[in-house]
């Protein structure tokens, strides 16, 4: 569960960013950088912040539920 919560929050980031570069000022265009290099420095530290939010905010990780018992 947690995977398909971090990838609808960062794809919906995405878009923001997208939308807001386009419709506001081409600055936002950081934003947009800021979320992929934070999705490369996850993926080699193994820590990214949005899953340790979303821990504490009470979702489960996969095979942490009781349908996997």
């Amino acid at each position: 569960m947690l995977n398909k919560y971090f990838r609808v929050i960062v794809g919906i980031m995405v878009l923001i960013s997208v939308a807001l570069t386009y419709f506001v000022d081409q600055n936002w265009m950081w934003f947009g950088a800021f979320i992929g290099v934070n999705l490369i420095q996850s993926a080699f530290t193994k820590w990214c912040l949005l899953e340790t939010i979303l821990i504490k905010l009470g979702v489960k990780k996969e095979g942490d539920s009781c349908s996997s018992c």
